[in-house]
């Protein structure tokens, strides 16, 4: 089939879970498919990478969108229309353009578009869409704004935060067919949306051939790990509660441990971490993720807003690595408490689980085997593109 794929970020390089995601959809499904995919940038540099994507598609376009998403047109129009500023920053005229050309000149089977705020770019037409939700963006900002102290800000955060929820709802129903992460997110959403009836789980994945080609290099000193893109606001909340809440427990019972924080696009106040404290490690954009995990005993993910699931999660797991989560951190996995991940979901729960894996390697041993053997049956990407092949076949079949 003929599929046309519009992305908010350029799927290279594999810096963030939508990249990881989306390159290998691409490179899992190219074979069976021809893809034209449209991605917005925010860097000429960033076209480097448009070899690494070009084996996997049959054509490419993009389109440069702000280099900051806080340039006054982008405020101006969330200020001024309809739209939340979610779909502002991400909305470049030359793009709608570009795709109203495309689908009149060449035949397509379906559009897929990945996120809600690329929707805006798809004019009418009666060919089938694909809406992916990553996650249910309303939510993390409603956590932001419920704990934010800028009061005068507040009100205005909550139109914002009402508009983006209304958009999201409009495009679950407008699409042909809406793809979540889990089941418990499909749920979610038709409590939230009960008008919405066409939805589908195809979850994240791991490369495990990629994983499989290193090995575990633990350091001598116990490390603990935190992975997290800091632009997105949970993992911000996430990592302020682990500093200040849970690591000064976990140094009391743990001696000589380290924490060490990796992610894209750290920000001022997570640098500081380390400046204040020498058990602390800091790092912004890792070449290859998987130096970090296997180079750390467990991974610590105390996450408690948002939705969709968690690349760290299936990551640690399918490099050994124990994880240690939060209820909604291990939220849509299928994961068994116990077995292949522990579940914490205090500060008191987490330092008390990580200074009891610390303690019983049998434990470690036992939740680095199952997770690996849970991860590779259940979330290898050739697994998971299957059932999204599965998808594109029926909802672009009849489109000959």
């Amino acid at each position: 089939m003929k599929i046309l794929m519009l992305t908010p970020y350029l799927p290279y390089p594999l810096v963030s879970g939508g990249q990881i995601r989306t390159y290998n959809l691409l490179k899992n499904l190219s074979p069976k498919h021809q893809i034209t995919l449209f991605s917005l940038i925010k860097d000429e540099k960033e076209k480097q990478y448009l070899a690494d994507l070009q084996p996997f598609c049959h054509k490419i376009e993009v389109f440069k969108r702000t280099f900051s998403p806080w340039a006054l047109k982008n405020i101006l129009r969330a200020g001024f229309s309809p739209y939340p500023f979610l779909v502002t920053r991400n909305l470049v005229v030359d793009t709608k353009t570009a795709v109203e050309m495309e689908i009149a000149r060449s035949h397509y089977d379906l559009i897929h578009a990945e996120t809600f705020y690329m929707m805006p770019n798809i004019p009418q037409t009666d060919i089938p869409v694909i809406l992916v939700e990553q996650t249910i963006e309303y939510l993390g900002y409603q956590s932001y704004a419920s704990k934010s102290k800028l009061w005068p800000l507040k009100p205005l955060l909550y139109i914002d935060i009402n508009k983006i929820k209304f958009w999201e709802k409009h495009y679950w129903r407008s699409c042909n067919r809406l793809i979540t992460m889990s089941e418990e997110d499909k749920q979610f959403i038709k409590s939230i949306a009960p008008t919405v009836k066409n939805i589908d789980v195809v979850a994240n994945g791991v490369d495990m051939d990629w994983f499989k080609e290193k090995k575990k290099q633990l350091p001598s000193h116990p490390t603990v790990l935190f992975v997290g893109t800091f632009k997105w606001l949970p993992n911000s909340e996430a990592v302020e509660f682990l500093v200040e809440k849970v690591w000064p427990l976990i140094k009391k019972q743990v001696p000589g441990v380290r924490l060490w924080i990796v992610g894209n696009h750290p920000t001022p106040q997570v640098y500081a971490y380390e400046k204040r404290d020498d058990s602390i490690k800091v790092t912004g954009g890792i070449p290859d993720i998987r130096d970090a995990y296997y180079r750390s005993h467990i991974l610590l993910a105390p996450v408690f807003s948002g939705k969709g699931t968690r690349y760290k999660i299936l990551e640690a797991m399918a490099t050994g690595t124990p994880a240690v989560g939060t209820g909604i951190a291990l939220e849509g996995f299928g994961i068994t408490p116990g077995k292949e991940a522990l579940v914490a979901n205090t500060e008191s729960e987490m330092a008390d689980a990580v200074t009891r894996l610390f303690m019983d390697k049998r434990l470690q041993h036992k939740l680095a085997l199952n997770g690996r053997k849970f991860v590779s049956g259940r979330y290898d990407w050739k697994r998971i593109s299957q059932t999204l092949n599965l998808i594109y076949q029926e909802v672009g079949h009849g489109r000959g």
